[in-house]
């Protein structure tokens, strides 16, 4: 009899002790989801930089007023399959060869920008491929961002992006898979004939990440996000966490251009986050 209740003991407490560590596992798989989602976050906001610097100049960044804040010169070689002045569509291949480092940013292989129109005129489809051994600070980079232009004031242009079959490779093996759609609109330096005052914000939309082999983190804009051209992060806002254990808000502070967020949990503890 004693035998009998003290294996019960032993089962219980080694179930206790099984279902800790799991809950460990997922709460690490958890926050390797939040740090993926800021990575993701950055590569795509760049790449939509690039895409605003093709759009600004036909002549691939051949004026001087546009490279000099571009995002992508001096590093990429940039050609295009069309260099007649405002006729679509055209096709910008921006080759950052086997490395190149501009802002603390490195890259390598190339991204294709196909453009049915400017990007900033209504009923416009920005496509970005990233499919040939396209790598950022590390990370290979793939999939495809379309951006279609649903712009009804033209004070106020606003786009619809939607990523599909994207995918993150890190160079420890790591893969995430993910997909969403985000309203994004641009709310300064419209205007002008710079690029460095614009600033856009995510103002709703839902992204998906999955760990392959893992698990999955869905996350949705509950305070916009604001991304300035002169900022290599998300500046502001907020964004609801949920996964197979967190629970919570990414923070990205308070508009100041620099590396840090937080997330907090439902629970109150709070985690500090360092973006690329």
């Amino acid at each position: 009899m004693k035998k009998v209740r003290l294996s019960k003991v032993l089962f219980v407490l080694l179930s206790v002790v099984f279902a800790s560590c799991n809950r460990e596992e997922d709460v690490a798989l958890d926050r390797e989801l939040v740090k993926s989602s800021t990575e993701i976050d950055f590569t795509t906001e760049l790449d939509f930089n690039a895409a605003i610097d093709v759009s600004s100049d036909n002549n691939a960044l051949t004026d001087r007023s546009v490279q000099a804040t571009s995002s992508i010169a001096p590093c990429a070689s940039v050609t295009v399959d069309n260099n007649e002045p405002g006729i679509f569509p055209k096709t910008f291949t921006l080759n950052f060869g086997s490395g190149c480092t501009h802002n603390g940013i490195t890259r390598s292989g190339s991204v294709m920008i196909t453009l049915t129109d400017y990007v900033m005129n209504s009923g416009s489809m920005t496509t970005i491929v990233r499919g040939y051994n396209y790598y950022v600070n590390g990370m290979k980079v793939e999939g495809t961002v379309t951006y279609q232009n649903t712009t009804v004031s033209a004070t106020t242009p606003q786009w619809n992006r939607t990523i599909t079959n994207g995918k993150v490779t890190h160079q420890d093996g790591r893969v995430f898979t993910h997909n969403g759609t985000r309203s994004v609109k641009q709310t300064e330096g419209v205007n002008t004939l710079v690029l460095i005052d614009n600033v856009y914000e995510i103002t709703s939309g839902t992204h998906t990440i999955t760990k392959v082999g893992g698990t999955t983190l869905t996350l949705s804009v509950v305070e916009p996000l604001i991304k300035k051209y002169s900022c290599t992060n998300i500046s502001q806002g907020k964004l609801g966490v949920q996964g197979t254990v967190l629970d919570g808000v990414i923070d990205y502070g308070d508009n100041t251009c620099d590396k840090l967020a937080t997330y907090t949990h439902s629970n109150g503890n709070v985690y500090n986050i360092v973006l690329l």
